[in-house]
């Protein structure tokens, strides 16, 4: 188990990411995507435009949630001309008390 993983219910370690996104994330229906995505994932967390230009997500989930939410994400995005970068992932503590999905402002 990694140093911050959790069990759920059904025993499967929960994980949580913070991903910052570089390029054309803002005003392209990023974070509404990213919501959509996490939420058919079964995925938790939020995801927030930075003053930078770049989104910052948290996504939290198992390993099959997480995996499922990027390649979901991947082909929500497959046929639209617009370029980024996963610029940082860091694993962090997963919070037990994140229970949705939130786009913040």
């Amino acid at each position: 188990m990694s140093p911050f993983g959790r069990k759920c219910a059904d025993e499967q370690e929960m994980r949580r990411l913070r991903i910052i996104f570089r390029g054309e994330v803002q005003g392209v229906g990023f974070r509404w995507t990213s919501r959509r995505v996490a939420l058919e994932a079964g995925c938790t967390g939020w995801v927030r435009n930075e003053s930078d230009g770049s989104v910052t997500l948290e996504l939290q989930g198992t390993d099959e949630q997480i995996a499922n939410y990027f390649g979901a994400f991947g082909r929500a995005y497959a046929g639209y001309p617009i370029d980024y970068v996963m610029d940082q992932k860091d694993e962090i503590e997963p919070n037990p008390d994140d229970t949705s999905f939130s786009v913040k402002f």
